[in-house]
């Protein structure tokens, strides 16, 4: 059985099974590209729920793991060298777990850089914009009189849909087949639908090949399900 007992967290959150893949995080744009990695890989994995509207996040056992305090993490215990292995960030995540299994990953060099650069396109562009947005439209920020944040990230969001929607241009995937530059992406622009109320705000329903790609993801049974992992406590 693996030692997972030099990693604080398991303290706070321990493991029913130490020899599964350790998974703490809440069901967010970011939290959800790791579970549905794990439902598309097949992965056996524990989901621990980190209650992030209560800062379980910044709690120091959590800290340990990830020292930015956010979610999502994970433990492999079974790592490259055959010893537990802590992963934080969501797209370093996705890269490793794509690596551990060799699934939705090109396997060529030329391919698979194609793929990685979307990934962090989304990391360093589609998320930070996006979840501003959501800042402004469902939380805090709705009650600000100053509209004009609120608009600067609305624009800058128009602007990475017509990115995305141009790169979709007669394919049904961001690079051809189905891969984690999908999965990075898919949660976020759900997110500005379902979560966010923002599509006729972003006028997606124009975005068409966004709208078609969006509609194909959802339809995937693993993204089905890890939308909701880790579940909500009743």
């Amino acid at each position: 059985m693996p030692d997972l007992s030099s990693y604080p967290i398991t303290k706070r959150w321990p493991a029913s099974n130490p020899d599964l893949l350790q998974f703490y995080a809440a069901p967010t744009p970011n939290g959800v590209k790791v579970s549905i990695m794990l439902e598309e890989t097949g992965l056996p994995y524990e989901p621990h729920f980190i209650d992030i509207s209560t800062n379980e996040a910044k709690d120091p056992a959590f800290v340990s793991l990830n020292p930015n305090g956010r979610i999502p993490a994970i433990i492999d215990p079974s790592g490259p060298d055959g010893e537990p292995l802590g992963v934080w960030e969501s797209g370093a995540i996705l890269v490793y777990l794509a690596e551990k299994t060799g699934r939705l990953i090109p396997p060529g060099q030329a391919r698979r850089y194609e793929v990685l650069s979307w990934v962090f396109f989304q990391m360093s562009a589609i998320g930070p914009m996006f979840g501003q947005l959501g800042f402004f439209l469902r939380w805090g920020g709705k009650d600000y009189e100053d509209k004009r944040p609120q608009q600067r990230f609305a624009d800058e969001s128009k602007r990475l849909l017509g990115i995305l929607d141009r790169q979709l241009d007669g394919r049904e995937w961001i690079v051809d087949d189905y891969s984690i530059a999908d999965i990075a992406t898919l949660g976020w622009v759900n997110a500005l639908v379902s979560t966010y109320d923002a599509g006729d705000l972003l006028r997606i329903a124009e975005h068409r090949n966004v709208r078609g790609w969006l509609d194909r993801g959802l339809a995937r049974p693993a993204v089905q399900r890890g939308l909701v992992i880790p579940a909500r406590p009743a």
